[in-house]
């Protein structure tokens, strides 16, 4: 993404604020409804990234789209209005997500499958990482047909690779050598 320091910086600065005021979960739920706004709808996005249109129309576009938002919230829309960084609000928004999730000791744990899990699947793997980790967990599942089968996890640094993908291409290095 685009202005991911720039993105960071925001994101720690509005984590800092909402958490001195106490509503950190509040803003991290507008948070998550403005970074899936933003990736679900194309023209949101282009919208927010035209430099022709004005930034007093994209503010008050975001405040009506975002109406329910926390105050917080609609301060930071105005401060990237201010600094003519509105279109960097989705990778904020992903941020803040992490630094939210650090800040409440939660990992994230990227699961790619060839196709989308299932709920009971998913109930399963969380339950084996939480075993693992003894710590809480979200589970984000990304679908990549290239992998054939299987499953990748990826769990901060640590990344456990059984994907048919990953044994096909084992095979073909153990008779290539």
């Amino acid at each position: 993404m685009t202005g991911t320091r720039a993105a960071l910086r925001y994101a720690k600065a509005i984590l800092d604020v909402s958490n001195a005021k106490g509503n950190a979960e509040v803003v991290s739920q507008d948070m998550k409804t403005i970074s899936a706004a933003i990736s679900q709808s194309k023209e949101l996005k282009l919208f927010l990234e035209n430099p022709i249109i004005k930034g007093n129309a994209k503010l008050a576009a975001l405040n009506e789209i975002f109406a329910s938002a926390n105050a917080d919230t609609k301060n930071l829309f105005s401060v990237l209005l201010q600094n003519k960084r509105l279109d960097i609000l989705e990778a904020i928004a992903a941020q803040y997500a992490t630094l939210y999730d650090e800040l409440k000791g939660i990992k994230v744990a990227y699961v790619t499958t060839a196709t989308p899990l299932t709920p009971e699947l998913e109930a399963q793997v969380l339950a084996k990482i939480k075993e693992i980790t003894n710590k809480e967990t979200t589970i984000v599942n990304e679908v990549n047909k290239d992998i054939i089968g299987g499953f990748i996890i990826r769990l901060g640094d640590m990344q456990f690779n059984a994907s048919i993908a990953n044994k096909l291409s084992k095979l073909k290095r153990e008779f290539n050598n």
